[in-house]
This record gives C-alpha cells, sequence and structure tokens, in this order.
C-alpha cells in the first residue's frame, strides 16, 4: 500500500516537473509602416526640444485651445461620465474572470457534515448484509463528515494557456476603456466648438437683423418723403421677418448642444445652462504639431486593443491544443460515516480515497480538431483585423492633416469675402439713402454678407474641429488620466464572517 501511494506521488511530482505548455507562443505581427506621414513635409529630422513639446502635446491636448472653460468641462467629464465608469467596471470584471481562470492552478477543497436517517428497500433476493448492521435492518441512522478536494495537474499548460488569454483580455478591455476616454473628449470639444460657433452665428444674426430694422426705418423715411414706395417698405419688412426668423433655429442648438454636454459630464441636461449660456470668445485654433512621426500611431487604443485581441486569440489556440492531450487530475475524499457520535472518530468509521486520475482523448467525431482549426482561423482573423486597424488609423491621421492645411486657405478666404460683402453692404445702404439704387440692391448684397458671414463662423469651426479631429486621431489624451475602478454596491467584505472567512 505504501509503496503504491508513493509511485502514485512520484508519479505526479515528475508529471509536474515535466510540464509542458502546447500552443503557439504569441509574436507581434511585423507589419511595415512608413516613418512618416505624407501629408508632412519634414526638411530635417525632428529634435529633442521639438518631440518633448509633441508629447507634451499629446498628453492634454485641450489646453492647447488656451480655453478655461473646456478645460474645466474635460475635467468634469473625465470625473463624471457613466460610460467611462461603465468601462471601468467592465475591467473589474475581466480581472475577476482572469482570477477564477487562475483558480485552476490549486486544489479546489469543500467541507461536508451531515445527519440523518436512511431506509434501505428489503425487496431485493439475495440483498446482502450490511456492514455494522448484522440484523439487515431496513434503516439505519447515519452522522458523517469530512472533506473533498480535487487538483487538476496543468501537465500541457491547458490552465496556463487560458490563464494567459484572460490576461490579454484585461489588457484588450484596458485599451477598450482609453479608446472610449478618446472618444469622449473628442465628441465633448467638438460640442464646444459647435456651441461657440454657434453663439457667434447668433450674435452674426442680431446684427443684421438691427441692420434690417434699420433698412426698414430707411424705407419707411423714404417712403414718407415721397421718394420711395410701398413695395420697398414690404421688401424691407419680409428681410427683417426672415432675419428674425432665421435666429430661432439656433438658440435651439445652442439648447441641445448644451444639454448634450451636460450629459457627457454625467448630469442632468440643464445643469450647464448658467455656464455655457454667456458667449465667449472662440478657442485659440493650435499650431500644429512640431514633429509627426508615424510612430505616434502606437498610441492608438484601438490599435493596441486590436494587437492584445490577437494576443488572446493565438493563447486560446493553445487552450484547443491542449484538449488533444491525457488530462491529469488528483480528487481526494475524506468521509467517516458512523450511527452514534462515539463512533465518528474511530478507525472503523474513516473512509477516504487519494487517486491519480488521467484520461486520454480517443475518439470524439473530429470535434477536438475542428476547435483547434476555430481557433487558428480566429486568431488569424484578429491579425487581419490589427492590420486594417493600422491602416485605417494612417488613413484617419492622413485625412485630418490634409483637411487642416487645406481648411487654413479656405477660412483665410471666407473671411476676406465677409469684410468685403460687409462693405458693399454698408455702400448699397448708403447710395439707397442718397436715392441712387433700389432697394433691391440693398437686399442683395446684405443677403450675401450675411451669407459670407455664416460661412466664415463654419470655416472657424472647421478649423478648430481639424484640430481635434488630428489629435484625436494621433491617440493623443489617454495618457495623462490613469484607470479609475469603480466601487461595487456589494462585496465579500460587506459579508457575514462566514463568507469574509471562506471566501478564497
Amino acid at each position: 500500500m505504501k509503496m503504491r501511494s508513493f509511485s502514485c506521488v512520484l508519479m505526479a511530482t515528475t508529471l509536474l516537473f515535466s510540464a509542458c505548455t502546447v500552443g503557439p507562443n504569441y509574436q507581434r505581427d511585423g507589419m511595415k509602416v512608413p516613418a512618416a506621414f505624407k501629408e508632412v513635409a519634414e526638411e530635417h529630422p525632428a529634435t529633442p526640444a521639438e518631440i518633448e513639446r509633441t508629447n507634451k502635446e499629446m498628453t492634454e491636448w485641450w489646453s492647447l485651445f488656451n480655453d478655461p472653460v473646456l478645460t474645466d468641462l474635460v475635467k468634469q467629464a473625465i470625473a463624471g461620465n457613466y460610460d467611462l465608469q461603465i468601462a471601468g467596471t467592465h475591467i473589474m470584471a475581466e480581472r475577476a474572470v482572469r482570477d477564477r481562470s487562475a483558480s485552476q492552478w490549486y486544489p479546489q477543497v469543500d467541507a461536508n457534515m451531515g445527519a440523518g436517517d436512511v431506509r434501505y428497500s428489503i425487496n431485493i433476493d439475495n440483498w446482502p448484509i450490511r456492514p455494522g448492521n448484522p440484523s439487515n435492518r431496513p434503516g439505519a441512522s447515519i452522522m458523517t463528515y469530512g472533506a473533498s478536494a480535487s487538483w487538476e495537474l496543468d501537465v500541457f499548460g491547458r490552465i496556463r494557456r487560458d490563464v494567459e488569454a484572460h490576461e490579454r483580455e484585461v489588457e484588450a478591455t484596458i485599451e477598450g476603456r482609453r479608446a472610449l476616454l478618446m472618444a469622449l473628449l473628442s465628441e465633448l470639444a467638438s460640442d464646444y466648438m459647435l456651441l461657440r460657433v454657434t453663439q457667434l452665428q447668433i450674435g452674426i444674426a442680431t446684427k443684421n437683423i438691427r441692420v434690417a430694422q434699420d433698412a426698414l426705418s430707411l424705407a419707411e423715411k423714404l417712403y414718407l418723403e415721397g421718394v420711395g414706395n410701398t413695395l420697398q417698405t414690404a421688401q424691407a419688412q419680409a428681410e427683417l421677418d426672415a432675419q428674425i426668423a432665421a435666429r430661432e433655429p439656433l438658440k435651439t442648438r445652442v439648447s441641445q448642444v448644451t444639454h448634450a454636454i451636460a450629459v457627457l459630464l454625467g448630469k442632468m441636461p440643464g445643469e450647464l445652462e448658467d455656464q455655457l449660456k454667456v458667449p465667449r470668445a472662440l478657442p485659440v485654433v493650435p499650431a500644429f504639431p512640431a514633429t509627426m512621426p508615424s510612430i505616434v500611431m502606437a498610441n492608438r487604443p484601438d490599435i493596441r486593443m486590436a494587437e492584445r485581441k490577437y494576443a488572446v486569440a493565438t493563447a486560446q489556440i493553445g487552450v484547443a491544443v491542449a484538449s488533444l492531450y491525457p488530462h491529469f487530475v488528483i480528487p481526494l475524499t475524506f468521509n467517516p460515516n458512523a450511527s452514534a457520535m462515539y463512533q465518528l472518530f474511530q478507525v472503523n468509521s474513516m473512509s477516504w480515497s487519494f487517486l491519480l486520475m488521467a484520461s486520454m482523448p480517443l475518439m470524439h467525431g473530429g470535434k477536438l480538431t475542428a476547435e483547434v482549426r476555430a481557433a487558428q482561423a480566429n486568431a488569424e482573423a484578429a491579425r487581419l483585423t490589427y492590420r486594417q486597424s493600422v491602416l485605417n488609423a494612417f488613413k484617419e491621421v492622413e485625412d485630418a492633416m490634409a483637411a487642416w492645411h487645406d481648411d487654413i486657405e479656405y477660412a483665410e478666404q471666407l473671411h476676406k469675402a465677409a469684410e468685403d460683402s460687409s462693405l458693399a453692404s454698408e455702400r448699397a445702404r448708403k447710395l439707397y439713402g442718397a436715392g441712387l439704387v433700389g432697394f433691391l440692391e440693398v437686399l442683395t448684397t446684405e443677403r450675401t454678407t450675411l451669407k459670407a458671414q455664416n460661412m466664415e463662423a463654419l470655416a472657424k469651426l472647421e478649423r478648430l474641429r481639424d484640430a481635434v479631429n488630428l489629435y484625436t486621431a494621433l491617440g493623443a489624451g489617454w495618457k495623462g488620466v490613469a484607470l479609475t475602478n469603480s466601487s461595487l454596491p456589494v462585496s465579500v467584505d460587506n459579508q457575514n464572517i462566514l463568507a469574509r472567512a471562506f471566501s478564497q
């Protein structure tokens, strides 16, 4: 008996020390990327000072707009946004799943105890006399206590690969939260730019309403003096009504954007009315980044998440391959049984087992090899998804840089057009007052001026959004924000002493 037990222990020890991990080890995909972006013509390599400046800009890019209100809104959004908090709890959940998978490395032990009466059937021929019950009575009292345990020997690395996959999944979930943070900051900044530009448009509309009122007053004055006519007066009144009507949708947009910003901050719509309703000067368009090497693409959380998903899929191949190999488990049971309390601890009441069990898959109709092929296909799909993520990221950066450069000249031309139109409108009103032109010329120049001013305002919005889109495409903003874990309303610490004692 002792020799056999020693042989079993020796076998188990030998297996443990000779354990191997089957399946492929993860290797990063060697995708080649250009050293610089096409839309950037760098005449000389970036200096250390330029690289340091760019890295700093990547950390808190929203501060480059020189708008303290925007900076404060970003801080509130990071602290209060519910989607970001939900992403934090997903990280906690994935870590718990990883820990649950790692628990397979350790013996699983449970204790049990019980007492009661049982009755056996006696309507069976040749029923053997039960030990300890010589009179063969059908009923008996039983008291029992004991423990059961099971320990899986991770000989071929199934558990190791499973833990590895869940660890990579934790990292992917962290990158997913960072990607969500970037999207949140991008949406918040874009909404804030839209708010300020819309308020600028309301100011333009209000100014044009005053101009239309002056034109109506002038038309009425000329009519009373016998120079004008009722047609001109009606046209001036219609223009004034149109200008007033055009301002109302802008007010609605301000309210809607303010509500959207409040929700991004985790607040009820309307809570930011007092803070945001007062118009401010437009944020300053930041300077173009000092240096733009393509290595900055390593900042993008979506690329980092796709790379981690590829690592997850690679580890899952090992899990599938391990199922083709033998499975070793050490089950242990200890359950004394007796009919009286004083007998429970006697030698004759002892009942236990200690075994080394091995199982080998023999015939499963191709199920196990199919699972391996499926895991390999999923890993290849994850690798291709990573590559596609890199391509999409480069496209977004190139598009953002192209828009940045092209919109500079576009905005300058619209600014010049707005100034020229305003001058033409002022001259037309003076000429109309002198009776040298008709009111139609006044209407035409005023409408042209309004259109040019609104187009200039929208061009300013595009310039601001170009900056937001570029920094977002570069993966900027998440490095300066630490991961935050949400506290759960129910935890082991809130439970009774038994739950806390046996929670491991």
